[in-house]
């Protein structure tokens, strides 16, 4: 598709196998989101159709519910290092007929494996005595069979006294996690990968440390490898949490701030703003004063960072792919707004002759942390 760039696809019923040259020659183009967790990611796939073509027929049949399930996997390979950038299943296909010679297009759209997480209402199911990183590996387990493997971090929360109550699943298993992580202060995704029909299902906090990718270079004449790159500082949004707790004699209310600074989020700005707003968290007197701290740390991580980026990349001349949920560097955006910052999303665009990425980051503070990043 790209010179540079070879881009593998795998469809299947069951297990991906890979797709035959046809249906290679026929796609058109692609569309991936990888998120952070908050949102689902996603992907969009483009085939012209030849007349009588049988790709009509077989993603038809899978997005009008004909096959139980039609997975898709895509892995890019650059400089000989593969990359699997989805890992899913189809929810929904169109079919736009052709016209003034042009061949009709269909659009296969899909979610990446959490998507098979919210079919099913599970509300009911009790988990006693056990922690909520417990009760996600359970949850996780039924999905073994899609390729899914568990990296789960435990909470600061303990398990639960069966004879003081006894947790019950509420909704789908996807809403369920995805209300666990938000009480904890924790994010959840899928991570395709290692092998293309796998994904790595993480529950656990952000986590803003480790290897930083090459960095995002603008206004640096030959070593510029942004199309665009600009930043937003925003402090309206920060808040200081304050949790109330009760003295189990005098019933008494304990007020507790939780500073900016959480375990969950090292810093990766040198000078993070003071937060103007103090919010008092309601919802805390019931619980254990450990359950209520976490619950504060959860409300200080969501409201954490005031620097936000966006840009666009070309791939080939950046000489990677850029990922989401991982560090990157930042060179010639000027002094407030260079250095570590952690990618929030991407979202890939390939096409004939092209591989183009937009992103969004986000960090704590203004100021780099460190003297250099990764060229």
């Amino acid at each position: 598709m790209i010179k540079g760039l070879d881009l593998q696809l795998l469809f299947g019923p069951g297990v991906p196998v890979p797709a035959p040259r046809a249906v290679i020659d026929a796609l058109q183009g692609v569309k991936i989101n990888e998120n952070s967790g908050d949102t689902q990611s996603g992907f969009e796939l483009m085939f012209a159709l030849e007349k009588d073509s049988p790709l009509s027929t077989l993603f038809l049949l899978a997005g009008g519910g004909a096959l139980p399930i039609l997975r898709v996997a895509l892995v890019a390979t650059i400089s000989g290092t593969a990359m699997p950038l989805i890992n899913g299943v189809v929810t929904n296909t169109d079919l736009s007929p052709g016209a003034g010679g042009q061949p009709a297009m269909l659009s296969v759209k899909g979610k990446d494996l959490t998507a098979a997480m919210t079919k099913i209402d599970f509300s009911g199911t009790p988990y006693p005595a056990m922690p909520p990183a417990a009760r996600v590996a359970l949850i996780l387990a039924k999905y073994a069979w899609l390729g899914v493997i568990p990296q789960v971090i435990p909470s600061l929360e303990g398990p639960p006294l069966p004879t003081d109550k006894i947790p019950r699943h509420k909704g789908t298993d996807l809403a369920y996690i995805l209300a666990l992580a938000e009480e904890a202060g924790y994010t959840f995704f899928m991570k395709p990968g290692p092998a293309p029909a796998t994904s790595f299902a993480y529950w656990g906090p952000e986590v803003r440390i480790g290897a930083v990718q090459p960095a995002l270079t603008a206004e640096s004449g030959f070593s510029t490898n942004t199309e665009q790159l600009s930043f937003t500082f925003d402090k309206d949004g920060l808040e200081i949490p304050v949790v109330y707790i009760q003295q189990r004699e005098s019933k008494a209310p304990i007020p507790i701030p939780i500073p900016s600074s959480i375990p969950f989020h090292p810093p990766i700005g040198a000078v993070p703003p003071l937060p103007p707003t103090i919010t008092r968290l309601t919802d805390t007197a019931h619980l254990h004063p450990y359950e209520a701290v976490v619950r504060g740390f959860a409300a200080a991580a969501r409201r954490a960072d005031p620097v936000t980026g966006t840009g666009t990349i070309d791939v080939l001349r950046y000489g990677r792919v850029l990922r989401a949920r991982s560090l990157v560097g930042v060179r010639g955006a000027g002094p407030a707004f260079d250095g570590v910052h952690y990618v929030q999303s991407v979202t890939h665009d390939l096409s004939r002759g092209k591989y183009k990425q937009s992103f969004t980051l986000k960090r704590s503070g203004l100021l780099p942390t460190r003297p250099s990043v990764p060229a």
